[in-house]
């Protein structure tokens, strides 16, 4: 009788475990909050510095207004009625300005867009009703009066053109999915100078149109 022999199954080694191989857990990262405030930063020292020029112009006009006593736009005549409805159009604006901000830290879309276009709309406004105050006042360039009388109105009236262009600006930004409650500073600088082009015409309005 012969023996059998037993045999065992060959043992079946795994190849090691390569480092890419290895499976690593990692915890999910917070998703990075945009960086805010800095447009709005910029649009604060930018409008400062718009305002302190028209502030200076504003400061002359009055000091030589008084130098020259009752002789000032004595052949001119300056109605309140176009002054007033341009002052009203200015607050006016503030109240959509302000609707436009709200909206969009609500992310309610269809209403930034509507206050943002109401807005440019009475801007627009502003600036026709101003035309049409330069035209009925009848200050020529070459009067005594002219160069700072248009130096202040005019230099003014250019700051409106541009808060409109900077409106028409953040509202395109807006449509594009740039501007939303998560990042409402677009719209918040734009109302930083529009603000600001209200509060100095409210300035221009008493000194130059009021008291005459």
């Amino acid at each position: 009788m012969s023996d059998t022999a037993t045999m065992s199954p060959p043992e079946v080694t795994s190849p090691p475990e390569s480092p890419e191989a290895a499976v690593t857990t990692t915890a999910a990262m917070p998703p990075t909050m945009p960086r805010r405030r800095e447009l709005i930063f910029g649009t604060v020292f930018v409008t400062a510095g718009v305002a302190m020029g028209l502030l200076t112009l504003i400061g002359n006009y009055l000091a030589t207004r008084d130098a020259a006593g009752t002789a000032w736009l004595a052949d001119n005549q300056i109605a309140l009625t176009q002054p007033n409805m341009q002052m009203l159009t200015m607050v006016m604006s503030v109240v959509t300005m302000q609707w436009a901000v709200w909206s969009i830290s609500r992310d309610d879309r269809y209403h930034t867009y509507l206050a943002l276009g109401v807005t440019m709309l009475l801007g627009i406004a502003f600036v026709n009703q101003s035309t049409f105050l330069f035209k009925e006042a009848g200050i020529a360039i070459t009067q005594p009066e002219g160069p700072l009388f248009y130096a202040v109105t005019i230099g003014h009236l250019a700051m409106v053109v541009a808060g409109l262009i900077f409106l028409l600006l953040m509202a395109f930004r807006t449509l594009g999915g740039q501007y939303s409650s998560r990042q409402p500073d677009g719209i918040g600088a734009a109302a930083v100078f529009w603000y600001a082009g209200v509060a100095l015409y409210a300035v221009i309005w008493f000194a130059v149109y009021i008291q005459k």
